[in-house]
Parts: C-alpha cells; structure tokens; sequence
C-alpha cells in the first residue's frame, strides 16, 4: 500500500493510487459501455459477468480509497467549505457515485440474482441500465474535475482555483498512509 502513496505518474501532484484510480475508473466506464454493446448484440451471459464485475470492483475501489479519502480531507470541512471548489467537487462527487453505485448494486441483486422478493425485481431492465450507465459517466467526470482540483497545478490556468493551498494535497499522502495504519492495527 504504501508504494502507492509514492509520487504518481500522469506528470501531476497527485500520489500513485489516485493516478491508478483516475485510469482504472476511466477503463470500467468503458468496460460498462463495452457490456452495453453486449446487451444489444444479446450476448446477456457476457454482459451480465462483465456489467458485475464492474460494480462489485468498483465498490471495493469506493472503499478501500476512496472513502477513507474523502474521510480525512472533505468530511471534517463540511458543510462549512461546500463554497470551495475543492470540497464541493469532492462531495458533489461522493454524493452521485454513492446512489450510482448502490443503483449498480440493485440492478445487479435485482437482475442478475433471485435473492430479493419478486416485488422488489425489476421489469423495465433497459430503463434502469442506460440510467446507471449515464449517471456513472457523470461521476467519472465529477471525478475527473475532482482530480484536476486537487492535483494539478493551479498555474496552469485552472478555473478551479479555490480551498487549500498545495502543500495541503501533499499532506494527503502522508494522511491516507496514516489512516491506512490505523485500520491494520
């Protein structure tokens, strides 16, 4: 874990692990449109493996990062910095990908599985799926704009150009570590 912390390598201030992030929730969104052309093309077996196994890797991403994130650096501030680009990115952010995901949950439990009651199951799966599959592109990019906020250097003439200084990101390295150690104790 630790090795993640380390400098990242998109050429940005941002530690290794949210470099990894950025891309791997880039590559699940268009793994997710790759499952939608599976839909269409009626390979469902596929898609339904594929379409899973997105959510449920993302959960453990949610978890595992980016909750213990948004723990350390947006959550104690609110709501008294929601005006500030930085916290305001992060929890319009954690608030969409939040519903999105448990959206993603529920079609999986209601489509893919008989272990909830016949009246909680869903009828209209093509309305449900293309909705998830659009508010998740939606969280991307939220995600995206919350990356270039806290990562990239204001001087390169970024609108987002309020809430803490950049030595205050740096210090989320050694936050995430600390928060990181605590857990395994």
């Amino acid at each position: 874990m630790l090795g993640l912390l380390k400098e990242g390598f998109l050429e940005t201030r941002a530690p290794r692990y949210a470099d990894v992030v950025l891309l791997l929730e880039t590559g699940m969104g268009l793994a997710l449109v790759i499952g939608a052309v599976l839909a269409r093309k009626k390979m469902f077996r596929l898609h339904a493996w594929c379409q899973s196994s997105i959510v449920l890797l993302n959960l453990a991403i949610v978890v595992l990062l980016m909750v213990p994130s948004f723990q350390v650096h947006v959550s104690p501030r609110l709501p008294a910095k929601l005006d500030k680009a930085y916290y305001a990115l992060a929890t319009a952010h954690a608030a969409l990908g939040s519903v999105t995901e448990i959206a993603g949950l529920y079609i999986l439990l209601a489509a893919g599985t008989n272990i909830l009651p016949q009246q909680l199951r869903l009828t209209k799966y093509k309305e449900w799926m293309r909705t998830v599959l659009v508010l998740w592109w939606l969280v991307i990019l939220l995600g995206l704009m919350t990356y270039i906020r806290w990562y990239v250097p204001q001087n390169l003439g970024l609108v987002f150009n309020n809430g803490p200084s950049r030595t205050s990101v740096y210090s989320h390295d050694r936050s995430l570590s600390e928060a990181a150690m605590i857990r395994q104790q």
